[in-house]
């Protein structure tokens, strides 16, 4: 039975920018950053929607994270840029990238409700969390890359089919 060929997330090329890169450690950052203050904002979020309290601040906290997502949206496109050759859509990160889309688009959907004053407080809580949900599933696509990413071995290192190990 011949073997299931591996997905491979980086070339030895890429691995060697993305190794390089100062942005890599800029999303490092940023990444556990956003969630965090994901977090508190969902808190907030569904903290105002059952008691009805501190609703501002949880309007607002939606507004945080919007400004923090689009930091390392940008940043992140740089960092592919670096590492694949182009902004965004990179095929190792397609699906990633897709699903990011949604979030943004469902994050400046908010900011234009909030800004505008268009809708209640509660339909702009319910906005924030369909966009909560969208972003949940985006992280969720980008721990199961740097998972993948860790477990993937460095091609260099990797013998030749065949080939026997000298010990």
């Amino acid at each position: 039975m011949p073997a299931t060929p591996v997905s491979v997330l980086y070339t030895p090329a890429q691995r060697a920018r993305r190794d390089a890169t100062a942005w890599t450690l800029v999303q490092g950052v940023l990444a556990p950053v956003q969630f965090l203050v994901f977090l508190i904002s969902l808190y907030l979020v569904l903290n105002s929607l059952q008691t009805g309290e501190h609703t501002d601040w949880a309007l607002g906290s939606v507004v945080i994270k919007t400004v923090v997502l689009y930091l390392i949206m940008v940043t992140g496109a740089i960092w592919e840029k670096v590492v694949f050759g182009q902004y965004l859509f990179a095929p190792a990160f397609f699906w990633e990238d897709v699903v990011s889309m949604g979030v943004l688009a469902l994050h400046t959907a908010y900011l234009w409700v909030w800004w505008q004053g268009l809708w209640g407080a509660t339909d702009q809580l319910l906005l924030a969390l369909a966009a909560y949900v969208t972003y949940g599933i985006n992280a969720a696509q980008y721990i199961r890359k740097l998972r993948m990413a860790r477990l993937q071995k460095p091609l260099s290192n990797s013998p030749a089919p065949g080939a026997q190990a000298i010990l």
